[in-house]
């Protein structure tokens, strides 16, 4: 099948990968353009998606924005039988999303109608969801809104990161599309095979903002370390400690230890414990702003951190 790659970031690639391994003709690879690095900003760094294309010998199109005649012209062109959209960037236009044969796909790494939206990985993870997924989904022009034509399911460990949840669901995510597409070939989908989406079961995932990264030592233990792994890597979760920012990775909840919320309990091997709204959590690692990340216990015991002190609660 002759196949047009919409994607860029690391997720895009495991699916980009299975569709050149199982025989599919990649035609081209739309993607952001190559990005400003460095603390000069000065050197130029294409996506992860274009190197693994440039890899391939498979042309690749970077438009500031997927619209007009002329980038319409050179996709149709190509003749694509399909397109394959993966966490590509940009909105695509109705006569974009319609311009293959057989229509366009999106890789979206939720079960949907739940979490539709920006950060569907991160949304599941604070919201406490036992199971998470993939979907295929057929692209019309409402958010995440179209029929769904296959759906792979997995569990959530609790003490799994966003990082490598996102990297399961990457590799779930090609082995979805690979499926989807030969349902496809095999003229088994179509609006025969593909489930509308129940709109009353709909919630939303919005973009991660900094401030929403902000941990609350008020909130229960469990709801504490769900923050602190879903913020994991990026943004990271943070507070305030002595009017200096740090934030926090490897949360352990202690059911039982009790304290004022915010207020520093034990530091020792076991990492930093801070008391939240009911129970603890128990911290590994942090990452003081402008300095590396380090041990809790290394860090505390360098800057004198003591049981008794206190993280600074929201206003």
């Amino acid at each position: 099948m002759r196949i047009l790659f919409f994607g860029t970031p690391e997720f895009a690639v495991p699916p980009l990968r299975a569709l050149i391994g199982e025989g599919h003709d990649v035609v081209a690879v739309v993607t952001q353009p190559d990005r400003p690095q460095g603390r000069s900003r000065s050197t130029l760094v294409p996506s992860p998606v274009k190197v693994v294309a440039l890899e391939e010998g498979i042309p690749v199109l970077q438009p500031d924005r997927p619209r007009g005649e002329e980038f319409l012209g050179t996709l149709r062109a190509l003749a694509p039988d399909l397109a394959v959209v993966v966490a590509y960037g940009h909105i695509l236009r109705q006569d974009l999303i319609d311009l293959p044969r057989l229509g366009t796909l999106n890789i979206h790494a939720s079960l949907l109608p739940r979490w539709r939206g920006a950060a569907p990985i991160q949304a599941a993870m604070l919201a406490g969801d036992a199971e998470t997924g993939v979907c295929i989904m057929r692209m019309v022009l409402g958010l995440d809104a179209g029929p769904v034509l296959l759906a792979l399911r997995t569990g959530i460990d609790p003490q799994e990161t966003a990082g490598e949840l996102t990297e399961r669901l990457s590799e779930l995510g090609a082995e979805a599309i690979v499926e989807a597409v030969t349902l496809l070939e095999a003229g088994e989908s179509g609006a025969a095979g593909e489930t509308p989406q129940d709109e009353a079961l709909v919630t939303y995932a919005p973009k991660i903002e900094r401030a929403m990264a902000r941990l609350d030592f008020t909130r229960p233990a469990a709801e504490v370390a769900r923050a602190i792994h879903a913020f994991d890597p990026k943004p990271g979760a943070w507070g305030l400690l002595r009017d200096g920012e740090v934030r926090l990775y490897g949360a352990r909840v202690l059911p039982d230890r009790r304290g004022d919320a915010g207020e520093v309990l034990a530091v020792d091997e076991g990492g930093l414990v801070v008391a939240c709204g009911t129970g603890a959590v128990a911290v590994e690692a942090v990452h003081p702003a402008g300095k590396r990340r380090l041990a809790a216990l290394d860090w505390a015991q360098g800057r004198g951190v003591a049981v008794g002190d206190r993280w600074a609660l929201p206003a």
